[in-house]
Parts: C-alpha cells; structure tokens; sequence
C-alpha cells in the first residue's frame, strides 16, 4: 500500500479536525502520564500496597511502552497510520477502564502494563498522521500546534487528576480516558485520512520486540525487588543475569535483522550517541526523583492531591515559554554550551528540591528547586532534541527522534527501579514521614550528582557545530515518524 499524498490544509476545517484528533489521542497518554505519580499515595493507602508495588504501578506501564514504541511506529507505517492509531486508542481506553476497576495491586500493575501496548500504539502515530497529512507548507505550523496544544494538556494534567482524586477517587485519572477514547475513535474515522508507506520487503522484527520486552521485564524485577527480598535471593540473581543476557541477545538480534527495530549502526556516530548517553542520565535523574516527590509533598508536607499538582505547574510553563527560544539560540551558537550547563542547571534545581523535605512550606521550600529545574530543562531539552535529529542524516530523522524518546523512557524506568533503594526507601518506609523525608534527600542528591556528570559529559563528548552526519548503513530499516521531543519522564508532569 503507498503512501496517500497530504492534502489536509492547516486552516482548512479538515486541518483543524485532523489536530484535534491527534491532540486529543497524544493528550489521553499525556494527562495519565502527569496524574499517576499525584495519585500514587492514595493507590497506596487504599491497597495497603508496599513501595515496591507502587514501582511497579509506575514502571509496568514504562517497560512495555519503551519496550514497543519503535515497533508501534513501524506498524503504522505499514498497516495505515489512522487504523494503528485508533487500534493504540481502543486498547489504551480499555485498559485504563480496566486499571479504574483494579481491585488489587496486582491486577493494577498488569493493567498498567496493558496501557503502556496500547500508549506504543498511538503514541507514534500522532505525530506521524500531521507529517503524512498536511501538505509541506502547512507541516510545521500542525506540528506547532499540535505541539503547544500538547503541552497545555500536560500543564492540565495534574490539575485535573489532583482535582479527581480529592472530589471523587483516584480511579477516576483512569476512567476520564474511556470518554476521550470515544470521541477521538469518532473524530479520526470522519475526519483523519488513512495514509501508509511501501512496507519493507522483510518481516517485522517482531523477534526484536519479544527480546526486548523480556529483558527490561528481567531487569526491573530485578533492581525493584532486590532492595526486599536480597540481592542474593535466586528470583533475584536469575533475573538480573537473565536481563543481562537478553540485552546481549537483543543487541545480537538486532545486528543480525533484515529490518531491525533498533539499527545499531547508527550509534556508531558520536554525536548521536553522546547525545542519548546525556538524553538517558538526565530523564533517569527526572525520573527518580519525580516518582517520588508527589509522595514526599503529600506524606511529608502534608499537600492534598490536588495542591502537589499545582506546585509542578511553573515547570510546565516555563518550558512553554521558554523551550522554543533555547533551540533558536542552539541553532545559532551549536548545542554543546546549553547542553552543558542546562543539565548542571537540572542538577541544581534538583539539589533544591531537597529542601522540601525541610517544611519550610511552597516559597521557600519548593518554588525554588521548581522554578531553577523549569530553566534547566528549557536550557535542555530542545538542543538534546534539535541534536540528536541532526546527528543523522535527515531520511532517519524519525527514526532518530523515535530512539531518543524511547531512551528517555528507559532512563526513567531504570530510575524509578534503583533510586527509592539506593536512597534507603523501601517497604512501607515512604508511608513514615521521618523516613521518606530522608530517603528524598539523599534521592535528590544522588540525581543531582547525575546531572552534573551528564553536564561534564556533553562538555567534552559533543562537537559545538557539528558536520552534516554520513548516513550509517540503514537502507533496510524502517523509517518510524515521531518527530518529536523526548517527554519528561512518565511519572512526572510532563
């Protein structure tokens, strides 16, 4: 099936209808994204659940999402972007009704790893349904929209979860997505046109996926149950050898695949690869340390749900005022400078967020690690995206741009996993406010240490202007279209 030429006109009704759906699609994974970490101390207290399942509620959605987001963007690209597309809102919509009727902590976990399939369908083909519609004018100002649209429902997200969990329950931030799941389904099968590219000649690296879900399963069983149950306990040592040989079979896999998933060769150019090495320290840093601080907010600080939500939102907006001015200024000046400093600035917005456990209340307390975190990532954010684009050639730039989200995620799954017991929180510890507020200390100092060295990193392994990027040997690999910035963390406002 060949690609159906774009005809969608940006001020067009149609244009209009398109983004719309494609807003409302990506926004369903934006808004439960944000709200999760909020309602997590409420899951906690009505499940009894332990810190370690709670890990789980977050990264069982994380793992089979990272695990299958490339994947999902190769399945649109052959099979019709709108079909995949709608099939990622179906299933994402159900799932959530099945997370919203959850009864125990387990049933809610594999209910959370069911959204995350359905998150790896859709997320991919947002973006690609506006590159593939739109005619080539009217690409980038979609694109735009979709773009600022997004983010107003990121900003919305915790207020509206923080809303939902203090006026009715936390199954609520699930059950708002079976709605928006019907009108996106409506809207895309009137007004979203079907478009696919010419499939590659070989299969699906669907053997790729398989290894890849297993492997990251195998490892974050691992680190997330090796706090409680003992490094040397056997379910423990299997998993974590069983997480390391599978990472060496995939990297097998994939270098022997006719279509691989992940193409190693690209990461054979430098700036590429310094660029997600910086991509993962940071958003693994963002992670860990956003898991846990609605959790600090509302058991240490005493903050509702819905007040924790507010107290993120100068994040968001400073991100939104500022990150399209940061990647102006990189394309001016390279992207080596921001890319240094914006991470140390991360890491010292982090530092201050210690302060919260203080009780020195919002201004003084948390405000400002907020408001010094906002900068370092609009520093950040855009350069780290705008170079990991360009660092390959522009035939591969959403493969590129897939890579580096899907690295964002795994940097927040294996956080999520290893930093609560590396900062001495475990069990039921977080539910004690004397001993979460000092497990959240030593976590925001050990990921602002991180920052700094991913800072220091970019300093010496990126080139400032770099030279148009030689095309690695990626003739047979498929081109997935989500171009796009790498999102905060999924357990932060993102």
């Amino acid at each position: 099936m060949s690609a159906t030429p774009a005809v969608v006109r940006y001020g067009s009704a149609s244009g209009r209808w398109v983004i719309l759906g494609t807003v409302l699609g990506s926004g369903m994974a934006a808004i439960d994204a944000t709200v999760v970490g909020i309602a997590l101390p409420s899951i906690g207290r009505e499940f009894h659940a332990s810190l370690e399942q709670l890990q789980w509620v977050v990264t069982s959605y994380s793992l089979t999402l990272a695990a299958l987001l490339l994947l999902g963007g190769s399945l649109g690209d052959r099979w019709g972007r709108r079909r995949v597309y709608l099939i990622g809102v179906v299933w994402f919509s159900l799932a959530s009704a099945a997370c919203a009727l959850a009864g125990s902590p387990a049933v809610l976990i594999a209910t959370r790893s069911l959204q995350g399939v359905g998150a790896a369908l859709l997320t991919p083909g947002s973006l690609a349904i506006l590159q593939s519609s739109f005619a080539g004018s009217d690409r980038s100002r979609a694109i735009g929209a979709w773009s600022g649209l997004g983010g107003v429902a990121t900003a919305a997200g915790p207020l509206l979860g923080g809303y939902l969990i203090a006026a009715a329950s936390w199954r609520w931030i699930f059950l708002i997505n079976v709605p928006l799941g019907v009108l996106v389904v409506w809207v895309g099968l009137r007004h979203i046109p079907e478009s696919s590219d010419r499939p590659p000649d070989g299969p699906l690296d669907v053997w790729g996926a398989a290894i890849a879900v297993l492997t990251l399963l195998c490892l974050s069983y691992g680190l997330i149950e090796g706090p409680t149950r003992g490094w040397a306990a056997p379910t423990v040592l299997a998993s974590l050898v069983g997480g390391i040989v599978g990472a060496a079979v995939f990297l097998a896999v994939e270098h022997g695949a006719e279509n691989p998933m992940l193409p190693i060769a690209i990461f054979k150019v430098r700036q590429f690869t310094v660029t997600n090495a910086v991509t993962f320290v940071v958003y693994a840093a963002l992670g860990g340390v956003l898991f846990l601080l609605p959790v600090q907010l509302q058991v240490v600080d005493g903050y509702s749900p819905l007040e924790a939500g507010v107290s993120l939102l100068p994040l968001t907006v400073l991100m939104l005022l500022l990150s399209s001015r940061s990647g102006e200024l990189a394309a001016r000046i390279g992207p080596r400078l921001q890319m240094s400093v914006g991470p140390i600035v991360i890491g010292l917005g982090l530092g201050l967020l210690a302060r919260s456990a203080t009780d020195a209340g919002y201004v003084a307390g948390v405000l400002p690690g907020v408001l010094v975190l906002g900068l370092g990532l609009a520093a950040t954010v855009a350069p780290l995206t705008a170079t990991a684009l360009g660092a390959l050639p522009d035939g591969h730039a959403g493969l590129a741009s897939a890579v580096n989200n899907d690295v964002a995620r795994l940097g927040g799954l294996v956080a999520v996993a290893v930093l609560p017991s590396l900062a001495g929180i475990t069990g039921d510890s977080y539910l004690h406010p004397a001993q979460l507020a000092s497990g959240f200390r030593t976590a925001t100092l050990i990921a602002a240490a991180c920052c700094v060295a991913a800072g220091v990193l970019a300093a010496f392994g990126l080139r400032g202007r770099p030279a148009p990027a030689a095309a690695p040997a990626l003739d047979q690999c498929f081109h997935c279209a989500l171009e796009a910035a790498p999102l905060v963390s999924e357990t932060s406002s993102t």
